[in-house]
């Protein structure tokens, strides 16, 4: 007998929101603009997803369909067993449907989230990400939004978009403001370059967690480095094999960092272009990587502990974590 996988409570900490949408909902968002329904079944690199995602976003044309991804992602997360979600937000991204504002498309997000936590019993809070491929001015514009919503339903500030040639050290400036506001630090890094990127992002940013990061393991030193810090590693299985950062799921780095020490949660990234929701990574982990059910759990306690969930939130799940392997 196994456990039930949606039984166990757990944090998603790796997901971009606009990509949480529904499949049927992208086809009905390219029904209301009349246009065709983006469609993949490959990405040939990271330059072709991204302009993937950039078909994605051009759907959204008005504020009642960031309300429906939302009430979506919050019931998708509710039926995968998920208690908190810490999802990606890109407010800029929207501000042409808030009259130019960043601020007032930040606002309305975190508006609909609250509605959707006090509906679900879902908590989600935010991580703002600034583009690595934009400039240094605008992250830091991006961290002092962040910065200023702090306490109002922002915890954390990253960084994400392409690693090649778009190194994370000039993004130091917005870093600062946002760990003086005390938000998590989170840029993405390890994924499509090497160790040298976790490296920058644990030593110059100071990263609380690193999205991605499994990259690190091509290094056992730093590995064992970011063993011993405690950086945890939002890892996205399904995504990295779509992504050609690894050739299959069987030999995904998951099983070695953890055997290495490394603290790691599991995640989706973005779901309607990778497949996967959080659950069935879970279930991938479990029938395709083969971790255990004491391993599993230690990815859901990672998610928690790990996060920038309310101190009840994290107590309440925990509880609920040691329940699900006592069961």
């Amino acid at each position: 007998m196994t456990r039930d996988l949606a039984l166990l409570p757990k944090g998603h900490l790796h997901l971009h929101f606009e990509a949480s949408m529904r499949p049927a909902t992208l086809r009905d968002l390219a029904a209301e603009a009349g246009e065709p329904v983006p469609s993949w079944a490959d990405f040939a690199d990271f330059t072709d997803f991204e302009a993937a995602y950039g078909d994605v976003l051009r759907l959204i044309r008005r504020p009642e369909q960031l309300e429906r991804v939302m009430t979506e992602m919050a019931d998708d997360a509710q039926a995968d067993g998920v208690v908190y979600v810490e999802v990606t937000l890109a407010p800029v991204l929207h501000a042409a449907l808030f009259d130019g504002s960043a601020a007032a498309a930040l606002a309305f997000l975190l508006a609909a989230a609250q509605r959707e936590e006090e509906r679900t019993g879902v908590v989600i809070r935010a991580m703002i990400a600034s583009a690595r491929t934009m400039s240094v001015e605008q992250a830091v514009e991006d961290a002092r939004l962040a910065a200023e919503h702090a306490d109002r339903g922002v915890v954390a500030f990253g960084l994400h978009a392409d690693e090649r040639g778009f190194p994370a050290a000039p993004f130091v400036d917005a870093f600062r403001i946002a760990r003086e506001a005390g938000l998590l630090i989170t840029p993405h890094a390890g994924e499509l370059v090497g160790p040298e990127s976790v490296r920058e992002a644990v030593e110059v940013l100071r990263a609380d967690r690193i999205l991605h990061g499994i990259r690190v393991i091509e290094d056992p030193e730093l590995t064992a480095q970011v063993a011993r810090l405690g950086v945890c590693l939002d890892v996205c299985p399904s995504s990295n094999v779509v992504l050609h950062v690894v050739p299959d799921l069987e030999r995904h780095p998951l099983p070695a960092l953890l055997a290495a020490g490394v603290t790691c949660s599991i995640n989706a990234d973005d779901p309607v272009q990778f497949g996967p929701n959080v659950g069935e990574e879970y279930e991938l982990a479990r029938t395709r990587l083969g971790l255990t059910d004491e391993q599993l759990a230690g990815c859901a306690r990672a998610s928690i502990t790990a996060s920038g969930a309310p101190e009840a939130v994290k107590a309440r799940a925990l509880a609920g974590i040691e329940a699900w392997l006592a069961s």
